[in-house]
């Protein structure tokens, strides 16, 4: 193993399952130490004893939606551990609606998560990254919706789009602190979530995937990893598709 991210501060939001917790465990297993956030006291606790990285694995529960809360547990981090060197912004809610049947509770839900969580967290975060020598590595999980748009997700779209216009913006003010912001935004994943849907009314979706596969959050883990690592050292303000190479 060449632990890609050896002795780097890693926080991931929203790790507490599914793709968020592939996320964090990969990067523990690639050498870093790793935040695994979620607002759910305990719900990554067995999951993080059963891993073979858990040394490496801390769970902070805390609301990325509210600013106190992650002003302190930023803080509290960085006194723990020092540093922080990669934020990965996974956390996220997601309810499908018709136009015409959306509800504004849902949709407040999702913009307070996906918009204005990933807003908070890139904020308190960057201040403790612009002190590192070498700066740091902040992953933005929008989505290819964001990019494509998808019948019935017309709010999650919004929100997820507005994830990629805040990746753009945010590497272009953040560079000259060292921090490289991207996005990595996923095709149709194999979430928890995803076995609950009817995989029939998602078939022709799958068969527009050249590769002939629904991604696993391991495919998306992996592009994090990529842009995490010194290899990214370049990359910055850019859109990473992770969707098999799919079909417009």
């Amino acid at each position: 193993m060449n632990e890609l991210l050896k002795d780097k501060v890693c926080i991931v939001t929203g790790s507490g399952r599914g793709i968020g917790r592939e996320i964090a465990d990969l990067f523990a297993c690639e050498g870093a130490q790793v935040i695994v956030n979620d607002l759910r006291t305990g719900c990554a606790d067995e999951w993080i004893e059963q891993s073979c990285s858990r040394d490496r694995l801390h769970a902070f529960y805390f609301d990325i939606c509210d600013p106190a809360a992650v002003r302190e547990n930023v803080m509290k981090i960085k006194k723990e551990f020092g540093r922080i060197d990669v934020l990965v912004n996974n956390a996220a809610v997601e309810f499908n609606e018709l136009i015409g049947m959306i509800s504004r509770d849902n949709m407040e839900k999702m913009f307070n998560v996906n918009v204005y969580g990933t807003i908070e967290m890139i904020q308190a975060v960057s201040r403790i990254m612009a002190r590192n020598e070498n700066g740091g590595s902040i992953i933005n999980i929008s989505s290819m919706v964001g990019l494509r748009g998808n019948k019935g997700q017309l709010v999650y779209s919004a929100t997820k789009g507005a994830v990629i216009a805040i990746t753009r913006s945010a590497a272009k003010e953040l560079a000259p602190k060292k921090i490289r912001v991207n996005s990595i935004a996923p095709g149709l994943t194999r979430t928890e979530m995803m076995e609950q849907a009817d995989i029939d009314k998602l078939k022709d979706r799958i068969n527009n995937i050249c590769m002939g596969r629904i991604a696993t959050p391991k495919d998306i883990a992996g592009g994090c990893l990529l842009l995490a690592s010194d290899y990214a050292s370049y990359i910055s303000g850019q859109v990473l598709p992770v969707d098999g190479c799919t079909i417009i």
